[in-house]
């Protein structure tokens, strides 16, 4: 540096120094003064409002948020005011706008130790930053506060009671020194020190202005004088340093030297050339990473997009796998997977010329030991049967061939509480039968439920491929002809099917030419079991379940009888009368005055035939029910088939006016093709989801996934077979309002249904389960 520019340098550095600390001291003062302005403008304001006082003692917000408005309209610096009662209650608050997230402390903190009758400044840091703020928002990323608080005096105590405005008035007329004071509230402000600064920002420029005019000043003055002692050598030394460091040539002081000034322009030429060349690089080089960043985050972000989709649609495909293929009590193979195995063994077998054995179990008493201890005990039980089966199948006895890996059907539950076992490679009929002897000595062995020690029995058909029959269908009639043959000579035992044996079987015969006659007789009857709505108490609902009262047998469950109808093609005749009689009885209750919105009866694929609608219909033209008030519950087999003229019958039924309902859904060939397809009004949860739920993750994400699925889809949703409180907070808990169950009420006979159509009849009962310390034990549920 040279010596001129060491003394400008110098001068400057000089006029910096003073020109900062004289404008700091001027806007420090003017700081002082703002604030000290503002908190006294504030203080004579709240003083000069005598109706506040009154407004306070009164309560009135109105009058209080009119006195806070005009104290917000002093100085934008005065973020928020309140008015506080003297135990520090919020009485009424005003914000300007953008300073609501400011906090509001204590009363304690606002008076710091301050006497009732002084005012207090207080000082706080917080976290907010004033809209106001502007671009300083992004600097100043917090705000510091003063609270102002402001006592409300009075000469009038307010202890005194039939006090009036009046009486405050006549305390301010008669005033008078020496008096007592008495603090009827608080006028609490939020004063914004970083607002107080943006106020005084006129000054401030005002300030840094003549600062700057003076630094400039100081510049030039230095300047001027300098350059005249060192103007002719300042001229050839800058010419070097412009040369040496690429810059453009100067010729100020040379002007007059017009070589000089030809050889400036080349070096100026040469000079910028150069320089326009490497900032286009540089541009380019800079343009060219920013699109290698920008195509390599938006790669990323898709590779982590696709993956999660990847994983999402793989999770949802092992789920809808496991639903379809698998049962949701027990986890063994359903009857769609072991109809589809079987179908692939038998066709193996036969190609290489082996033998397979069916083993066709059902549990003796099982009915009873439901109905005794609940259908809770039930599922415990088939649970339990279900571990021992695949305990005592080794693996030489199941399966060598299977579609997938992990496909294995050894052991099967087809329903209820039927269950197969398949035994691969006999190499005799006798081999079978060592099986099924230590099936049963396995399941002889007690069982301990819910207190209970219990011995369960199972009987047991055997059929032999290709002796018995080639197919799946011949094979398993087979497999049960043989253990209804087993359960006629006493249960608790297995026999071997062979070609002398009665197909149907002693009992099976019986109960045929006994089922045809049950409707001529009037043996059918109908039991309704409750569907209720939690959100009022009341009965929305009630399904017709139909029951045989046998005169010998007994009440005859249907899962006995029902799929025997189907067999012998009786199943339209039941289905038929189950219908016309569900009907008789709702316009009967109507008669009544007894308010049933609708009743749900059962549909069967096979009773669903073309001339199914027109019964329907001449149904309800007979009893003369609403349409409305009848409610199809189909199956998903019907949904299944896919066929244009299922889609056709069941638009005709929507266009009668009936409801349709999918009964089980999630149990059988559950596609999400036909919720779309069809116009659905209800679905149904079943209750072995219902009842895992409590035990197994994989229920209860289902059971969440459906009550969601139809709440997207607008469908009425009922969950049945809810039989505890904690299934009963569950599904409340996840938006199943309607609920069927034995918590509220078994199946039972028309008569003693009447009673609980009263409105709000399971209120009472509904609130005692929501009062504190009950608490659902419903395995946890990850956050979707």
């Amino acid at each position: 540096m040279t010596v001129a520019g060491k003394v400008n340098a110098f001068t400057i550095i000089i006029a910096v120094a003073a020109a900062v600390g004289l404008g700091a001291v001027a806007i420090y003062k003017e700081y002082v003064f703002s604030k000290e302005q503002l908190i006294e403008r504030a203080y004579y304001q709240i003083r000069s409002k005598p109706h506040l006082p009154v407004a306070i003692f009164n309560r009135n917000a109105t009058q209080q948020t009119i006195v806070l408005k005009e104290l917000l309209l002093q100085s934008r610096a005065i973020r928020f005011a309140a008015v506080l009662d003297p135990s520090g209650a919020l009485l009424s608050q005003s914000h300007q706008p953008g300073s609501e997230a400011y906090p509001m402390p204590s009363l304690y903190q606002l008076r710091d130790n301050a006497s009732l009758t002084q005012n207090s400044l207080v000082s706080r840091a917080t976290d907010v930053t004033p809209a106001d703020y502007g671009w300083l928002a992004s600097v100043i990323k917090t705000d510091q506060l003063w609270d102002l608080t402001v006592p409300v005096l009075s000469l009038v105590n307010p202890q005194r009671k039939d006090l009036t405005a009046a009486d405050f008035g006549a305390a301010l007329a008669t005033a008078a020194e020496g008096r007592s004071l008495y603090v009827l509230g608080y006028v609490h402000l939020g004063i914004s020190r970083g607002m107080v600064w943006m106020t005084l920002l006129p000054q401030i420029a005002t300030i840094l202005a003549a600062m700057f005019g003076f630094i400039v000043f100081c510049s030039i003055l230095s300047f001027v004088v300098t350059r005249r002692i060192t103007a002719p050598f300042s001229a050839i030394v800058r010419m070097a340093e412009d040369i040496a460091q690429g810059r453009e040539v100067r010729t100020k002081g040379l002007e007059k030297n017009a070589e000089f000034k030809d050889l400036v322009a080349l070096l100026n030429s040469i000079i910028g050339d150069f320089k326009n060349r490497t900032t286009k690089m540089e541009v380019d080089q800079q343009l060219l990473s920013m699109k290698v960043m920008e195509r390599t985050s938006q790669l990323s972000r898709r590779n982590k997009e696709l993956n999660k989709a990847v994983k999402e649609v793989t999770e949802t495909k092992n789920r809808l796998h496991k639903l379809a293929y698998y049962d949701s009590l027990t986890a063994l193979p359903n009857r769609r997977l072991f109809t589809e195995q079987l179908d692939l063994l038998l066709r193996l077998a036969k190609r290489k010329g082996e033998t397979i054995g069916l083993l066709f179990l059902d549990l003796d008493n099982f009915k009873r030991i439901n109905d005794s201890l609940g259908h809770s005990a039930g599922d415990l039980l088939l649970r339990e049967v279900a571990k021992r089966l695949a305990r005592c199948i080794r693996d030489s006895d199941l399966l060598g061939y299977n579609v997938e890996s992990n496909s294995a059907i050894g052991v099967s539950r087809l329903g209820g509480d039927e269950f197969t076992v398949v035994l691969n490679q006999l190499t005799d009929a006798n081999a079978a039968g060592i099986v099924a002897e230590r099936i049963l000595k396995v399941l002889r062995e007690p069982i301990t439920l819910e207190g209970h020690e219990m011995v369960v029995t199972p009987t047991i058909g055997i059929a032999i491929a290709p002796d018995d029959a080639n197919t799946v269908e011949g094979l398993l009639k087979a497999a049960d002809t043989a253990m209804y043959h087993a359960k006629a000579a006493g249960k608790n035992k297995f026999v071997q099917f062979n070609t002398e044996m009665d197909a149907s079987g002693v009992e099976r015969l019986d109960l045929e030419n006994d089922l045809r006659k049950a409707i001529e007789r009037d043996e059918l009857v109908l039991h309704y079991q409750p569907q209720v709505d939690t959100l009022t108490g009341s009965v929305v609902g009630a399904e017709a379940l139909m029951r045989w009262q046998h005169p010998e047998r007994g009440l005859v469950p249907p899962f006995k009888f029902i799929p025997l109808a189907e067999e012998m093609g009786l199943i339209g005749a039941l289905g038929e009368w189950g219908l016309e009689r569900a009907c008789q009885q709702m316009v009967e209750l109507q008669m009544q005055s007894l308010n049933l919105p609708k009743v749900s009866v059962n549909v069967s694929a096979l009773q669903f035939t073309p001339g199914f609608i027109d019964r329907v219909t001449e149904v309800l033209r007979k009893t003369g029910m609403r349409p409305a008030r009848l409610e199809l519950e189909l199956t998903e087999g019907i949904m299944m088939d896919g066929a244009d003229a299922t889609l056709q019958a069941i638009q005709k039924l929507k266009k009668l006016g009936v409801k349709l309902s999918i009964d089980d859904f999630g149990t059988g060939y559950s596609s999400l093709n036909y919720l779309s397809r069809f116009p659905l009004d209800e679905l149904k949860i079943d209750r072995s989801f219902v009842v895992g739920m409590e035990n197994n993750k994989n229920d209860a994400n289902l059971v969440i996934a459906i009550i969601a699925m139809a709440r997207s889809m607008q469908l009425y949703l009922v969950a049945e077979g809810v039989e505890t409180q904690e299934q009963y907070q569950f599904l409340q808990q996840h938006g199943a309002t309607v609920i069927q169950g034995y918590m509220f009420s078994k199946p039972v006979p028309l008569d003693e249904l009447k009673p609980m159509l009263a409105p709000g009849y399971f209120k009472e009962q509904i609130a005692s389960m929501k009062r504190p310390g009950l608490s659902a034990s419903i395995a946890e549920v990850p956050a979707r």
